[in-house]
């Protein structure tokens, strides 16, 4: 069970994360989303979380550089 969840999320992981404006930046927003998530909901939560990071990374990237400016 817990071998196919981590399959199941690495591969989530490396699909979203070749549709992104940077890989670096959809792979390191999905990766902190999936351990948040698995944190609060468990499985679940790990999936849920490591989608809404990849999805949301390069707009926090981007709004991080911009203030910092």
């Amino acid at each position: 069970m817990k071998i196919s969840t981590l399959s199941l999320l690495a591969a989530a992981a490396l699909t979203l994360g070749a549709c992104g404006n940077t890989t670096e930046q959809r792979i390191g927003g999905a990766a902190a989303g999936a351990g948040t998530g698995a944190l609060v909901a468990g499985p679940v939560g790990a999936v849920v979380g490591g989608a809404a990071g990849a999805v949301a990374a390069p707009s926090v990237v981007r709004e991080t550089r911009r203030a910092t400016r």
